[in-house]
């Protein structure tokens, strides 16, 4: 497993992938009897998802991650040239429409989020308002904050690209607040010695004071402390993503809302809500940072399906009569 690690940290994947990877490669290896993965091929990894798919019924993409982490295991770890490695069949994963909120939904869901603890209200209408992944949210520097130009910089965003994205005028006001009570909480980190923020690539030993200033600091801190799991140094860490998921799933109900709701459809609806709008679909793509337009074009397919998509012949044959 230290192997497995090293090798992550290695390629710069996040701590996230790193802890799944980790759980799906002890897993693997539990199944088999801890027996070591050199002695095992292709009949065993197929027995392994098998499994998964038969006994504990995991979703397809489940099963892709579980399969990424394996080919990972042999590939990059072990360095095992194995022929069976570039045959193997993922599973195949279903197409299925994205969930949007209709604009009355959204309303009266931003509604009930208001009753959330600041900061959480403001990241849920940053979500809708911007386009922006959760992570994406939670991970906003003050750096990448332009108040006067109301854009904000996704930095390292999926797939490793940077964009920018709106601000939304009616969050101006509040985000200027949050940065002012960030600005208190950096100088009692500085006074307190605590004021490092992790920093990616490697630039805390290119820039060594960089962790330090005020730019690079997340915008949506967390209240306490914090050990950092693979420096071990305590610092101030972003707030819980966890956190947001959990308002948001609380304001949906509260509202009446009987979608499946969560943060990303929150991204979901901004982007339909902008087609709706009258914005062209390049526009809505470099906002949401698709590299391909066919991703950006699932939204289009959304607005067709009932609504004032189409006209029902049961409706047409009504209105004859």
């Amino acid at each position: 497993m230290d192997l497995v690690r090293d090798k992550i940290r290695f390629k710069h994947y996040s701590l996230s992938t790193e802890n799944t990877y980790i759980a799906w490669i002890k897993q693997f290896i539990i199944f088999h009897g801890k027996r070591h993965p050199t002695e095992m091929g292709a009949a065993e990894v197929e027995a392994f998802l098998t499994y998964l798919a038969t006994e504990r019924h995991v979703s397809s993409s489940t099963q892709n991650q579980a399969l990424s982490a394996i080919l990972f295991l042999y590939r990059d770890v072990l360095a095992v040239e194995l022929p069976w490695l570039d045959g193997f069949e993922r599973s195949k994963k279903p197409r299925r429409l994205p969930v949007v909120l209709t604009v009355l939904e959204m309303q009266a869901l931003l509604k009930e989020a208001e009753m959330a603890p600041p900061p959480i209200g403001l990241i849920i209408k940053l979500l809708y308002g911007t386009g922006m992944r959760l992570m994406e949210a939670v991970r906003l520097r003050v750096k990448d904050v332009e108040l006067t130009r109301r854009e904000i910089i996704v930095r390292d965003g999926k797939g490793g690209k940077d964009r920018v994205t709106i601000l939304p005028d009616s969050l101006l006001d509040a985000m200027r607040a949050q940065l002012a009570l960030r600005r208190q909480w950096h100088e009692q980190d500085l006074a307190l010695g605590k004021v490092d923020v992790w920093l990616p690539d490697a630039l805390a030993v290119k820039y060594p004071n960089a962790s330090r200033e005020w730019g690079w600091q997340y915008v949506f801190a967390a209240k306490n402390y914090s050990i950092d799991p693979r420096s071990k140094a305590e610092r101030r860490h972003h707030i819980e993503e966890k956190q947001i998921q959990r308002y948001v799933k609380k304001a949906a109900l509260a509202a009446g809302i009987a979608k499946p709701t969560s943060p990303h459809t929150l991204r979901h609806s901004f982007a339909t809500h902008m087609l709706q709008a009258g914005y062209d679909i390049r526009t809505v793509q470099e906002l949401l940072g698709h590299s391909d337009v066919a991703t950006t074009m699932i939204y289009p397919h959304v607005l067709n399906k009932g609504g004032k998509g189409v006209i029902s012949p049961l409706d047409q044959f009504l209105q004859a009569d």
